[in-house]
């Protein structure tokens, strides 16, 4: 699985959101290319705070089977289930969500695998 703080991973993955435009087509799911950079947002905000997620009850009873299907080197099925938080369902402005998506990975980059 690539890391972010592998600095030939977050060049890439800087590269891949530079080349979006707000008429980049879905690949995935049902969200525009806006709502998925906030969607990606709000991922990266899990990490870069102290606030603890809360765990649906599903996941306590199957979450350690679930786990290492999620964190192998395989790419992630189509069509999981998203947690509500992470649904973006208004509009959003193209420009804002990329530059602080873009804003957060460097913070995350920069800050340096836990220790």
């Amino acid at each position: 699985m690539k890391n972010l703080f592998d600095k030939d991973a977050y060049n890439e993955v800087i590269e891949r959101i530079n080349t979006l435009s707000p008429q980049s087509q879905r690949q995935w799911g049902k969200m525009d290319v806006a709502q998925m950079l906030a969607h990606c947002k709000e991922a990266f905000k899990v990490p870069l705070s102290d606030k603890k997620m809360p765990r649906m009850f599903i996941g306590l009873l199957i979450g350690w089977m679930i786990k290492p299907k999620l964190y192998n080197e395989s790419p992630w099925k189509k069509n999981l289930p998203t947690a509500p938080n992470f649904i973006i369902k208004d509009q959003r402005d193209f420009e804002k969500e990329k530059n602080e998506l873009v804003g957060l990975i460097n913070q995350f980059h920069n800050g340096g695998p836990p220790m």
